[in-house]
């Protein structure tokens, strides 16, 4: 008999946490607007030995495991330029506003519906920041906490990417993090019942997408507010992802 090949594939859907804490890839391509799951595919043998069949095991590309997810973060802390305030529309710049939540003190609210995410530091009152929201983005909702923290995460190409488009096949392996990652300068990993849910709230390198719905990713902010959130947040922190409507 002839050893297959094992696959293990993250799939995409508006599942909720209930259903799984694996629910989205929060990976953004610089390539494509379609965002698709991780796949890893390990070979149960070493490709081109025989099984004990005596047949021959064909040897297949081998891409990035995904259990190895999340990738390390930059040796280097490279600087961020700020951008031209006219590349936002001014409600989607960060700004101090009144907060009609319930939330503790603390907490970090995603609305992905209004492209905002709110960071609040007392009852009734946040700081605002615009956000990018990605088809990942609106096929969650639910309570998670910060379970990791990155500064200019590597990003690493989902194997169906990999196979259309031979630019992002130079990045199988992993992008390493820096200015022309798509993940941007940090990126804050979203854990539930001590589970990673592939929930990311990370930068961007392209500014032109916050406050807007995007096709691929998940909560993009610009380089300079997730860097700010990131050195006020801690490990730990709560976050509230609220439903969406309808992406």
């Amino acid at each position: 008999m002839i050893t297959r090949l094992s696959r293990r594939s993250f799939i995409w859907g508006g599942l909720t946490l209930a259903a799984s804490p694996r629910l989205v890839a929060a990976q953004q391509s610089p390539y494509s607007n379609e965002a698709d799951p991780f796949q890893g595919v390990p070979l149960e043998q070493p490709a081109g030995a025989p099984d004990p069949g005596g047949s021959v095991i064909v040897e297949e590309e081998q891409y990035y495991d995904p259990a190895l997810l999340p990738p390390p973060e930059s040796e280097i802390d490279f600087p961020i330029e700020p951008v031209n305030p006219r590349s936002v529309r001014k409600q989607f710049r960060r700004q101090m506003v009144d907060f009609e939540g319930t939330e503790d003190p603390g907490t970090l609210v995603v609305d992905p519906d209004n492209r905002f995410l709110y960071h609040v530091l007392a009852y009734g009152r946040a700081r605002r920041y615009g956000v990018g929201v990605g088809r990942a983005g609106f096929a969650w909702a639910g309570a998670a906490k910060i379970g990791m923290k990155r500064r200019w995460p590597r990003w690493v190409p989902p194997k169906e990417m990999v196979d259309r488009d031979e630019r992002a096949r130079e990045w199988k392996n992993g992008q390493p993090g820096g200015p022309d990652n798509p993940l941007g300068a940090r990126a804050l990993y979203l854990y539930a019942n001590g589970a990673d849910t592939l929930y990311r709230i990370h930068g961007t390198n392209e500014p032109k997408t916050i406050g807007k719905a995007m096709s691929s990713g998940c909560i993009r902010m610009l380089n300079e507010d997730v860097a700010e959130l990131f050195d006020n947040v801690i490990v730990g922190t709560p976050v509230t992802v609220r439903p969406s409507k309808g992406s």
